[in-house]
């Protein structure tokens, strides 16, 4: 009988669909053990599909009080210029009140080693570390911590929280979906 983590792990590689997955798994999860897949889904707008996203925790983040991992693949090219941009944009949009621009700056300048550029198949992935910040991973490789608890909270609401852009996926990924 194989152990539960081998078993998940297994199960991710399927999902994902290449075994080369089960390491970059087995990095990014690496706090949360055992992770659980908690939902998955896509984001597609207008039949151009961006990514696939998988949320990986020991139990549901219900109000950020516990870890989890947001994985990423994509299926297109996107600059790491272009990530970072995004995410900060949606982070103003979505903060209230948003946060200061030399606050913004800073954590653009945290995010930069992170952000690097995605071809299609690249995975991204941010562990979630409630009190600490976040742990950023590139294809299995740890590519930062940023130790800013408000930070890390502001970033994960961009797919998370109530006023995220893309509802049907927030749903699936917290296991909303059906």
């Amino acid at each position: 009988m194989l152990p539960k983590r081998l078993k998940t792990l297994r199960a991710v590689a399927a999902i994902l669909g290449a075994a080369a997955s089960v390491h970059a798994v087995a990095a990014c999860h690496d706090t949360l053990t055992p992770a659980e897949l908690s939902g998955k889904g896509e984001l597609c707008i207008f039949g151009f599909c961006f990514y696939d996203a998988q949320l990986w925790s020991t139990k549901v983040p219900v109000g950020y009080d516990a870890p989890f991992a947001l994985e990423v693949t994509y299926r297109r090219a996107v600059t790491g210029t272009r990530l970072i941009e995004t995410a900060i944009d949606e982070i103003r949009r979505m903060q209230a009140p948003p946060p200061s621009d030399a606050t913004l700056s800073r954590w653009q300048e945290a995010m930069t080693p992170a952000f690097t550029d995605v071809k299609p198949g690249d995975t991204l992935c941010g562990v979630y570390l409630p009190g600490r910040g976040a742990r950023f991973y590139t294809n299995g490789h740890l590519m930062t911590e940023v130790d800013d608890p408000a930070f890390a909270h502001a970033f994960f609401d961009i797919w998370l929280g109530r006023g995220t852009r893309a509802p049907s996926l927030r749903r699936s990924l917290l296991g909303e979906a059906r």
